[in-house]
């Protein structure tokens, strides 16, 4: 039997917990490298032996998670944690294990347990990762987005390709399969259920996907879509970085060259108008190709950029393709979301 878990959304007449959201991702192959990398990072605290850890890194990874969940104090983050099932011991921990990965001193052995095999408390530290790590969260809209979806079409559907593609996937056969379910604590109808979701939703995608629609959201996505090829510069200082400036558009010296003169760090690279951070997209929009944009502070210095060209979108480019599929997904599904979904616990942001 399946443990009952914690409620995490209601469709419909049914309801989805914590364990519905794991096993689904297992069920879809989202798990497979999350997987691998907490059981390297359990082997690597496993052969740390009796070395000790830097502290001031554990605190600055415990302080930036507080920053971004705008977790205040020691009292805010335990209830955090307990409102996800989670203490302040997997809270240490999840960072010690992140620690000791990082440091590389062992790598998962050949014939490691895999998920379905896995006893419970190996479950518990995924769920804790999962959560830890926000990947929860975006399993959890996945899993939403498949039931939002299912309540739209209420006809059956032909399982069997998709039972195919899932055997395949799995890298098991029918007669593999009773094994594969009863190690998950799963039965047919729990599989069926799956295949059906995904059937639905691929359906759904492929109505969605169309030439005639993502061409239609290209028209509306032009200006956040455009590529820019930008050579930067990084300098110490506002001043320095005026003056590289003026080297440039003044005395007509490229980039390059007032890199070499001053050994600035230089490089040249590509990217899309809604990758740059919202307060500066219009900087790189307002000016056109050739110029050079005001100094912009970065970290501890300023960086100078210059464009050196504005690429209209280009539907066969894969990243536009890509971003253009997500924002007609997004569109769809958050509506179908609203629509059928009610969120019971608390997300991990």
């Amino acid at each position: 039997m399946v443990e009952e878990g914690a409620a995490v959304f209601t469709c419909g007449e049914s309801s989805y917990t914590d364990r519905d959201v794991i096993d689904a991702a297992f069920f879809r192959g989202e798990l497979d490298s999350i997987w691998r990398d907490l059981l390297r990072g359990v082997e690597c605290e496993n052969q740390s032996g009796d070395a000790e850890m830097d502290d001031a890194i554990i605190d600055s990874a415990v302080e930036k998670f507080r920053y971004d969940h705008d977790l205040i104090t020691a009292e805010e983050t335990e209830q955090w944690l307990e409102a996800r099932g989670l203490t302040m011991d997997d809270f240490g921990e999840y960072f010690a294990r992140h620690y000791w990965k990082d440091k590389g001193t062992g790598n998962v052995r050949s014939g490691a347990t895999d998920y379905v095999s896995a006893p419970d408390e190996m479950r518990a530290l995924l769920q804790a990762e999962l959560i830890l790590s926000g990947e929860f969260d975006r399993l959890a809209a996945r899993l939403s987005w498949r039931a939002a979806g299912s309540q739209e079409m209420k006809e059956d559907v032909d399982l069997a390709e998709e039972k195919k593609r899932f055997l395949a996937r799995a890298g098991i056969d029918q007669e593999r399969l009773p094994n594969w379910l009863g190690g998950l604590g799963r039965d047919e109808q729990w599989l069926n259920e799956m295949l059906r979701l995904e059937t639905i939703h691929s359906r759904i995608r492929a109505a969605l996907l169309t030439p005639q629609n993502r061409q239609r959201e290209l028209s509306s996505m032009r200006l956040p879509l455009t590529r820019l090829e930008v050579e930067m510069l990084e300098l110490e200082s506002k001043d320095a970085a005026s003056e590289a400036s003026l080297c440039v558009t003044i005395d007509g010296l490229s980039m390059e060259e007032v890199a070499k003169e001053g050994r600035y760090p230089y490089r040249q690279t590509q990217f899309l108008v809604e990758d740059i951070d919202p307060d500066l997209q219009q900087k790189f929009l307002s000016v056109p190709a050739g110029s050079v944009i005001e100094p912009i502070p970065r970290g501890d210095g300023f960086q100078l950029c210059r464009i050196v060209k504005k690429m209209e979108p280009n539907a066969d480019d894969p990243v536009v393709q890509e971003r253009v599929n997500k924002r007609l997904l997004d569109l769809h599904f958050s509506k179908l979301v609203g629509d059928h979904i009610q969120w019971q616990g608390p997300m991990t942001k």
